[in-house]
């Protein structure tokens, strides 16, 4: 791999972790009011100011958690305290963390999900600000005219919070490691994913706009290869699995020299159906790859033993047999007008 390609693969981040500190919030000020000709004035102590927010923030701009890569720790400040004359302390700022569309947070500990940003603007508090505490005039009664405390601010909220996203294309690639997505995706595009006989070639997901007729296009995902077992954690488990999710249509790739091409087509939908049941409603196209090297007799015994509930057909991206075919095919699976 080159220089570039390395700058090139590290700019796409799809999973982070951040500790997210909100700011504290002010304490009330006790005052007494005291001036020339009002001896006896009583309290005046203002409010605490709000501790700042620490809130994610959807940006339609962005295709990458990059940015949070390398800011571990984030932190808003915290609400001043309050002043005399009933004035209240300064809110503290709220920080602001970008990220795209598709960036769902969970909790590392439970592993629960607890918001998926889908909109561009959509915020959602990480971490709450605490509450300021209140001066002392809130707690001046017909028996207390006079009360020299006030109320402290309560601590920021401190989470530790894993980031993880999932691309946006309108075809994912789904097959096992070398079954010939990258080498598709190179040919029927101008990604350049890198292309190596072994497995895990691709360890995060590829996109290419695809030329379509009469100056059409769509977007096509490679998605990092699944293995048996992806759904339990093997390999690279649910990392690769997520991207999936905001795909319209799934190609499978399954190669000609397969030892039994409707079994492993099998074994890749449970992988998807075992990680999310609601995989299955998506439209589905199956590609047998590398057909380049049956002759038509094997082709005829391959289309004989095939039962298949999707359609299919054979494709050859190094002799470019069957593209414009494929794309025909997916094109007609999309929700275009």
């Amino acid at each position: 791999m080159s220089f570039n390609r390395k700058i090139v693969s590290s700019n796409f981040v799809d999973y982070v972790k951040v500790c997210a500190k909100s700011g504290d919030g002010g304490s009330g000020s006790a005052h007494l009011r005291r001036e020339k000709y009002v001896p006896k004035g009583g309290p005046d102590g203002g409010d605490g100011g709000r501790g700042g927010h620490v809130i994610i923030r959807g940006n339609v701009q962005m295709w990458t958690l990059l940015p949070l890569k390398y800011r571990k720790h984030v932190r808003a400040t915290d609400g001043d305290n309050g002043q005399k004359q009933r004035a209240s302390g300064k809110q503290g700022e709220d920080m602001y963390m970008d990220v795209p569309l598709g960036t769902i947070i969970r909790d590392p500990e439970t592993d629960e999900q607890l918001v998926e940003i889908t909109e561009d603007g959509q915020e959602y508090i990480l971490s709450k600000g605490g509450r300021g505490g209140l001066g002392n005039w809130n707690f001046k009664t017909s028996v207390n005219q006079t009360p020299r405390y006030a109320q402290d601010g309560e601590e920021g909220t401190e989470h530790w919070r894993v980031l993880e996203l999932k691309v946006l294309a309108d075809v994912g690639l789904v097959g096992f490691p070398n079954a010939g997505k990258s080498t598709l995706l190179s040919v029927v595009s101008a990604a350049k994913p890198e292309i190596a006989n072994y497995q895990f070639t691709t360890l995060v997901p590829n996109l290419g706009i695809v030329k379509y007729r009469e100056h059409k296009s769509f977007v096509m995902a490679d998605i990092p290869g699944i293995i048996e077992g992806a759904a339990e954690g093997k390999g690279l488990g649910v990392r690769f699995l997520r991207h999936i999710e905001r795909n319209s249509v799934l190609l499978f790739l399954v190669p000609a020299d397969a030892d039994d091409i409707q079994a492993e087509y099998n074994i890749l939908l449970e992988e998807l159906r075992k990680y999310n049941p609601e995989l299955m409603d998506k439209e589905r196209v199956l590609a047998i790859s590398k057909s380049d090297m049956l002759d038509q007799e094997l082709r005829a015994e391959i289309t004989k033993d095939l039962n298949m509930d999707i359609e299919w057909m054979f494709i050859s991206s190094v002799v470019q047999e069957g593209l414009m075919e494929l794309k025909d095919l997916l094109w007609s699976k999309f929700d275009v007008d």
